[in-house]
């Protein structure tokens, strides 16, 4: 019975040893790829703000992305956006219903709601899925057909023709469309509580216009800018290092996705602590 015992202390203390080992070895090799993975994105962006080769090019393409990127987007986003303040109208209508705040709080709610949050960080989510897989298959397509390669080749710089006038185009448009979108929030607002009876028109009013912090403002367009400067870097990133055929492709448009709804996330509760402290 000791002996038995004994070869079982022995066998649990070789395999937590083991286990030990394979956790450390798990880690030291996420901590690789994270790093191998980063050192390529700062290369990659190194390259994309080297001098451009004829501006011409680079403003037809930007103009071309602006229409991509803004005028293609303006339905869903004004879509959703409609939705996010009649929703959040009529939830706060119903917490506020039998206590002592008065009902033009909604539209004081509602206003400021959409000016921090909802219109730069759920427009850039929902951008995220349209425009970023999209950019990410586009030049992933690019690299998988050699197109890239060839223009190499001829002396081109890739990084910077394929990425900037994408990142410029993002830079100018989404923060239009992230203001555009708080509009609409607080209009999406007023049609769900003003027509319903929840409130008069004059009461909304009175909320939206009511301890106005222009501050909040700057935050907004700061998030649209950062937002728009991570959904293009990261889904050009993915898309311009794709490997392999269509599957791989597949994979880079998701983490395109994936990771720039994370990082977007992780900077707003970054810019949302520097900006309120």
């Amino acid at each position: 019975m000791k002996i038995e015992l004994v070869l079982y202390c022995l066998f649990v203390d070789k395999f937590n040893h083991q286990s030990s080992i394979i956790h450390y070895l798990l880690l030291q090799s996420m901590i690789f790829k994270f790093l191998h993975h980063l050192g390529k994105y700062i290369i990659l962006l190194g390259s994309v703000f080297a001098r451009p080769e004829r501006l011409s090019m680079y403003y037809k393409e930007t103009i071309r992305q602006m229409n991509d990127i803004g005028v293609g987007s303006l339905i869903i986003v004004g879509i959703i956006s409609i939705f996010i303040g009649a929703v959040t109208a009529v939830q706060f209508a119903y917490q506020l219903s039998g206590s002592f705040v008065p009902m033009w709080y909604i539209g004081y709610i509602v206003r400021d709601i959409a000016i921090i949050e909802m219109a730069p960080t759920i427009t850039c989510l929902v951008l995220a899925g349209k425009v970023g897989s999209n950019m990410a298959a586009e030049i992933g397509g690019m690299r998988q057909k050699e197109h890239i390669d060839a223009m190499e080749i001829m002396g081109v710089n890739t990084a910077a023709y394929l990425v900037l006038p994408k990142l410029v185009a993002a830079l100018i448009v989404i923060p239009m469309l992230v203001a555009l979108s708080a509009f609409i929030i607080v209009g999406g607002g007023y049609l769900a509580s003003v027509p319903s009876g929840i409130l008069t028109s004059s009461e909304f009013i009175q909320g939206v216009r009511s301890f106005f912090v222009p501050y909040f403002v700057f935050m907004m367009f700061v998030k649209a800018v950062v937002f728009a400067f991570i959904l293009v870097t990261v889904s050009c990133f993915q898309g311009y290092y794709v490997d392999g055929g269509s599957i791989e492709l597949g994979k880079a448009s998701t983490n395109a996705v994936v990771f720039s709804n994370i990082l977007i996330l992780l900077s707003d509760y970054v810019i949302a602590l520097v900006l309120t402290t």
